[in-house]
């Protein structure tokens, strides 16, 4: 017999697919304290993180999607509501990933947890000295994973990767180093899938050979301007094909979303994306889209 969409608990190699599963992880009591060390970029108020990170759970509810809290306790890490980083989901299960912030690599099995309460197997991990984020992974389609190659994943961590997913053409990017190791700039920072057809971008930095790639594949881009790059406007959580869900104030490349027939949502991210450069894909965990 086979197995439906809306009978499955897992399986997310697409970016653009409707979600109809999500994991995020509420802002923890007292997290905010070490932002400092895990370079926010000024403190946030945790009375308005909760009651943004509710607002956002509710646009995700809204759009259709099962909204999973994790709930394993874990440190003091503000970075922790970022979930996207620590993990991969694919038709096969979890791919538990290695940070490249040292911080953050106790997040790794904390997720585990939270992941296979939420019916999904370990497909495999990542070991030293291999490193990986997930904010550097993207879904070109199912059967291709672009990788950005920085500071927070490695040559090692790309290759085990690969490794882990036989059936996958893994195809790996060098990035800009711009400010330098101490500020993260993911491939995501960069890049974010609409449709199978339609991206949000910021040219400037791409690296040419995913340029190319782009545009051999027939994918458009809707270009953001320099104002708008270091406030987040290209990471974008696709909810649906060109429906987008977006950081309010990036009106600019809203505007341009728009005109390319995209249905964009914004929510408020003062605290739980601007303070700590996290976006609303970094604050999700797709587990099943389709």
């Amino acid at each position: 017999m086979e197995v439906t969409a809306q009978k499955r608990e897992f399986g997310c190699q697409s970016m653009t697919a409707p979600l109809r599963r999500v994991l995020v992880r509420p802002p923890a009591p007292g997290s905010w304290a070490a932002w400092k060390p895990y370079g926010w970029r000024g403190e946030p108020d945790p009375a308005r993180m909760e009651e943004e990170h509710e607002a956002f759970r509710a646009l995700l509810a809204d759009a259709g999607a099962e909204v999973i809290l994790a709930a394993t306790p874990h440190a003091l890490d503000p970075d922790a509501i970022y979930v996207y980083d620590p993990a991969l989901v694919t038709d096969v299960g979890a791919v538990m990933l290695r940070p490249g912030k040292e911080g953050r690599r106790g997040e790794v099995e904390v997720m585990a947890a939270d992941l296979v309460e939420a019916g999904l197997p370990i497909a495999a991990r990542l070991e030293a000295p291999g490193m990986a984020e997930g904010g550097d992974t993207l879904w070109l389609d199912e059967r291709t994973l672009l990788v950005g190659r920085g500071y927070r994943t490695n040559d090692e961590g790309i290759r085990q990767l690969a490794e882990a997913m036989p059936g996958v053409e893994v195809i790996a990017f060098d990035l800009p180093h711009l400010r330098g190791a101490r500020e993260v700039l993911h491939l995501m920072s960069l890049l974010s899938p609409l449709d199978v057809d339609l991206a949000v971008a910021y040219p400037p930095l791409i690296p040419v050979r995913l340029m190319e790639l782009l545009s051999e594949r027939g994918i458009e881009l809707v270009e953001v301007p320099e104002s708008e790059f270091e406030t987040m406007a290209p990471n974008v959580l696709t909810l649906a094909p060109r429906v987008a869900l977006a950081l309010e104030g990036n009106d600019e490349t809203r505007r341009r979303m728009e005109l390319a027939g995209v249905d964009v949502r914004v929510y408020r991210g003062d605290d739980i994306s601007r303070k700590g450069d996290g976006g609303p894909t970094c604050l999700t965990r797709p587990l099943l889209r389709g």
